[in-house]
Order: structure tokens, then C-alpha cells, then sequence
């Protein structure tokens, strides 16, 4: 098992950061890391999503929604090829601080047979691609 968490704080509302985090239609615009959502947003729903990694290609998969809690929290979880190879939990949680200020943690659990091999890739590179995008969602939500 490896977990990556990265957290940043926002001068939002936890309802103002779930809106931009789930209007899925403008991630193109504004998402460097998580360049398209396509589905629906409720729990047992397959989303199909496209990441784009640091100087790497961009990759596609197609988790299922684990929870979906407005203003609080979003999961997902997904596989490689097949369960049990390379699985991750991404998870987008939602701290409300104060009326105008809340923080996000943005993490994920992998889990799998590939997990070892990849331990370094996902300390650098995808951590880079959470932290891009907790970048730019502040940057969106802030300036909205």
C-alpha cells in the first residue's frame, strides 16, 4: 500500500470549492492534471477520466464513485488492466474552516502487485500532478 496526500488551503467556502471541483465541464479549462471528466456524479456511477502526468503521456481509466458528499467529499476508485495489479482511491476532501476559507486534502491509496515498482514514479510525478491541481483550484475558486 502507498498513500499520497497532499493538502492546500482555499479563501472559499467548502460549497464554492466542491463547485468548481465538481463542474466537470470546465476542467479543460483550468485542471492541468485531471483534464476531462466525463459521467455522472453519484455513488456506483463509472466516470471516465483523463490524466495528464507531469512530462509523461496522458492516461485514461474508468473508476466508479465510492461518495459523493456535497460541500465535503468526492471518491473514486479505479484499476489497472485488472483489480488487484495496480488499484488507487482517489479521494477529495473538504475542510471548512471558516465561513470563507477551507481546506482540501487531495489523496489517494494505491493498492497492488504493481505498487512497489511504481513507489518512486508516484512520489514525484503524480504527487507533482496533485499538487498543479490544488494549485490551480485554488487559483479558479479564489478568482471566481
Amino acid at each position: 500500500m502507498k498513500e499520497l496526500r497532499t493538502e492546500i488551503e482555499i479563501a472559499a467556502s467548502a460549497n464554492r470549492v466542491w463547485a468548481t471541483l465538481t463542474d466537470f465541464s470546465s476542467f479543460p479549462v483550468w485542471n492541468p492534471f485531471i483534464r476531462r471528466v466525463d459521467g455522472e456524479l453519484r455513488v456506483g456511477a463509472r466516470l471516465v477520466i483523463r490524466l495528464q502526468l507531469p512530462n509523461a503521456r496522458s492516461m485514461t481509466f474508468r473508476p466508479r464513485v465510492l461518495r459523493v458528499e456535497p460541500g465535503r467529499q468526492l471518491r473514486w476508485r479505479g484499476h489497472f488492466i485488472v483489480r488487484g495489479l495496480f488499484d488507487g482511491e482517489h479521494a477529495f476532501e473538504i475542510e471548512a474552516l471558516s465561513a470563507d476559507r477551507s481546506r482540501l486534502v487531495h489523496r489517494e491509496i494505491f493498492t497492488g502487485l504493481l505498487v512497489p515498482l511504481m513507489a518512486r514514479s508516484l512520489d514525484h510525478t503524480t504527487r507533482r500532478g496533485f499538487e498543479a491541481m490544488n494549485v490551480a483550484l485554488k487559483v479558479r475558486t479564489e478568482g471566481a
